[in-house]
């Protein structure tokens, strides 16, 4: 099946950033790996272990880099202290379905 081209509107629409203030998050049982636009740090993903310390090192990092929102997925409940801390801190917290969130 050939490929559908790509409108010019489509492809404006993929380069533009809709929220520069916001970040990704997968969150696991053991790490987490956050994303924030490659414009805002020479490393702009990073991973951070899942114990209290190392996810106020996450919060600290976000805030630093003006990240106002974060769109995390995860499975279980290993989400929950992550959500707490970074909404303690002010930040949008939105959990996502993985399965939608993946094609974005």
């Amino acid at each position: 099946m050939p490929k559908r081209k790509q409108s010019r509107k489509t492809k404006h629409l993929l380069t533009q950033s809709i929220n520069p203030h916001a970040a990704g998050i997968d969150i696991g049982a053991e790490e987490l790996m956050a994303a924030i636009p490659a414009d805002l740090d020479d490393q702009p993903v990073r991973r951070f272990d899942t114990f209290t310390q190392d996810l106020h090192h996450l919060r600290d990092w976000l805030l630093e880099n003006g990240i106002t929102t974060v769109a995390m997925e995860s499975t279980g409940t290993y989400w929950i202290p992550t959500y707490d801390i970074l909404e303690a801190a002010g930040i949008q917290v939105c959990l996502v379905n993985a399965r939608h969130i993946k094609g974005v």
